[in-house]
């Protein structure tokens, strides 16, 4: 039958967080790439072993025990980001340009004297970027979201429907049935159902702009002894940013059901604060050799979220609108533990290769309530079933020529979801180099990374009974090419 009434749907807070805080959310803010200064990241950011740079503080704590001096260090970076998606053998690529603070530190040497020396010191350190503009675009020929929406409501009673299915039913893209009793649902596309087969061919356009980064403010301290041990700890406060504003639109010539387009948007924005700690040690048993073995405890995030969707639709008789009420509700978020081991080798005075492996296991992120008594279990299992352990790789060189220093680095972040995953071959890997300049009191140093992956993306979900594909899918290639600059000054 036709839909005689507009149904207005309140969405609860259980409904909220049954579409949030899933695995994916999980899996962005447990990932850290690389980050601080650009010496850090010229070389791949492998400095377990390694040390005297502000950004081991956010790494291995013990590298603070290799200041001999007072230090200052500024570290402004210029990201790149391209998006390459392929959607039905269409291509649609989208770019932006972003300019951020990707370190600040100083540390001190308060005591030095009788083969002990003691340091502190605080440096705020990007580790991760969230922002990029994806965009897929094509022509479907069999299917639409409008599909995804009508399954998802069969078997409940349309004064019940919530979430985008409700003003899906608000905008007439869906409606129910003729005989089915109030609780099965046909689309626009088909008529509701007057004729047997819908009608395709429509242009889809999906296009998402996220935002937002997880940063850390380290506060350290640690020393060394005879220059052969080197120790550290580190109390990290770090905040967590993170919005995704995203478009569905769908157009097609005017239909027997008169419609001509859709337009879905869902905004999804999180803002979070969370501690960690760090300890950490450095050997170095022989003049060439340093050992390093790191610890990082599980960052505990106080996450605040923020959610809300519309969809207007348009006919030849006019326009309909809906939306659901903003969502905001509280959740707890604990990311993986760490172990971080690395090695570092020095070449006389002109160069040194550093190698590190981190160890973690994505499947032991774990969210909780903050005071809702909501039951996280369904998502923590899901968390656990997908997710597993992975191992990072990272690799770094650095050669000296007098003043003047060259630099590269590779890193090969492991895959984090299970083989009978849609994302089982997901991983990252990053291809740096630099060159830096030192003078006494006053040093230089550039930096440049290309950073890539490529990920399915599941558009939206259909009924496996009615649909060959029912899993609509674009895949996403991201390069990031980032160039970092660094003022350091020692006192």
């Amino acid at each position: 039958m036709k839909k005689i009434i507009l149904t207005i749907v309140s969405a609860a807070l259980t409904t909220a967080a049954a579409i949030s805080q899933n695995l994916d959310d999980a899996l962005r803010y447990s990932q850290m790439f690389q980050s601080g200064t650009a010496r850090f990241n010229s070389m791949g950011g492998a400095f377990t072993a390694l040390g005297a740079d502000a950004s081991t503080l956010s790494q291995n704590p013990a590298g603070i025990g290799m200041y001999r001096s007072t230090e200052f260090t500024i570290t402004p970076r210029l990201n790149y980001v391209k998006s390459t998606t392929n959607f039905n053998r269409y291509t649609g690529e989208d770019y932006l340009y972003n300019f951020n603070l990707g370190q600040l530190g100083y540390v001190a040497n308060v005591y030095n004297n009788e083969g002990f020396s003691f340091n502190i010191g605080y440096t705020y350190n990007m580790t991760n970027n969230f922002r990029q503009y994806v965009l897929a675009s094509g022509v479907n020929n069999t299917s639409s979201i409008a599909d995804s929406w009508a399954w998802w409501s069969d078997g409940t009673y349309y004064t019940d429907l919530k979430g985008p299915e409700g003003i899906a039913f608000d905008t007439w893209i869906i409606d129910t049935l003729t005989g089915s009793g109030g609780n099965y649902y046909g689309t626009t596309y088909a008529n509701y159902e007057d004729y047997p087969y819908s009608v395709y061919g429509q242009t889809m356009k999906r296009s998402a702009a996220y935002s937002g980064h997880l940063a850390e403010h380290a506060i350290s301290l640690g020393g060394n002894y005879l220059d052969k041990l080197y120790f550290g700890v580190t109390f990290g406060l770090n905040t967590l940013r993170f919005s995704s504003y995203s478009e569905h639109i769908e157009t097609i010539n005017p239909l027997l059901s008169g419609f001509k387009k859709l337009s879905y948007v869902e905004y999804y924005e999180n803002k979070g604060s969370g501690f960690t700690f760090k300890m950490g040690v450095t050997a170095r048993p022989i003049e060439i050799l340093r050992i390093g073995v790191a610890l990082h405890t599980p960052t505990f995030y106080e996450i605040e979220e923020y959610f809300y969707e519309d969809i207007s639709a348009e006919f030849t008789d006019g326009r309909e609108n809906a939306s659901n009420d903003p969502m905001s509700f509280n959740y707890a978020l604990r990311t993986p533990l760490r172990l971080l081991m690395g090695a570092s080798v020095q070449i006389q005075k002109f160069g040194l290769l550093s190698v590190d492996y981190e160890h973690l296991n994505y499947g032991s992120a774990l969210f909780s309530h903050t005071g809702d008594r909501y039951d996280y279990g369904d998502k923590n299992r899901d968390i656990k079933n997908s997710l597993k352990t992975a191992g990072n790789l990272r690799i770094g060189g650095e050669f000296r020529y007098n003043n003047l220093y060259l630099r590269s680095g590779y890193g090969y972040y492991g895959k984090p979801f299970k083989a009978n995953e849609l994302n089982a071959d997901l991983n990252y890997r990053t291809i740096s180099g630099g060159i830096g300049y030192r003078m006494k009191n006053i040093f230089f140093d550039f930096a440049y990374v290309n950073y890539k992956s490529s990920q399915y993306n599941i558009l939206y979900q259909l009924d496996p009974d009615y649909f060959t594909n029912p899993a609509v899918e674009s895949y996403i290639t991201t390069v990031k090419n980032s160039f970092t600059f660094t003022l350091g000054a020692r006192f």
